[in-house]
């Protein structure tokens, strides 16, 4: 027997449609500040913060994938756009044969050290100076716990 939808009360719908254009007209706005400033998409800017995290600046695709919740494809033609560009190479795994790295370049590690001091100050205008400490501290809790819930789910 199918269930009937829960359907959200007016409070969760309108908290809900709220966080929905806050996330795309905030990424949007980052997104072509970015675009604009540093030739670099939202896209290329976070695989080059997951790799500047990561020891040695390299990581496996299925780990950068699972990271950035990107399908296989998807991170197999945004890598050789970036390779093309010379921002990332690939490598194969030497352990495994089905698997690959991705390496952060000498000129991917610029862009991103060029494009990150204007993107945490947009990041400041557009965001950070309109919360309290307050409700910094409550989105960071409830965004680990949506997070950590979903983590779980997938593995």
């Amino acid at each position: 027997m199918k269930e009937t939808a829960q359907w959200l009360t007016s409070e969760e719908q309108h908290a809900w449609r709220g966080f929905i254009r806050l996330h795309e007209r905030l990424g949007g706005r980052l997104s072509r500040l970015l675009q604009a400033e540093s030739k670099l998409s939202a896209a290329d800017y976070a695989v080059l913060v997951s790799l500047t995290d990561a020891p040695d600046g390299r990581q496996r695709y299925q780990d950068l994938c699972r990271e950035l919740e990107w399908e296989k494809s998807r991170m197999s033609h945004h890598i050789a756009r970036m390779a093309g560009r010379g921002l990332v190479v690939r490598e194969e795994c030497s352990e495994d044969a089905r698997g690959a790295f991705v390496v952060i370049t000498p000129t991917g590690r610029a862009a991103i050290e060029a494009a990150a001091p204007r993107h945490v100050e947009a990041v400041r205008e557009l965001f950070l100076d309109h919360v309290t400490p307050a409700e910094l501290r409550m989105l960071a809790e409830i965004s680990d716990r949506v997070v950590k819930k979903l983590d779980e789910e997938s593995s």
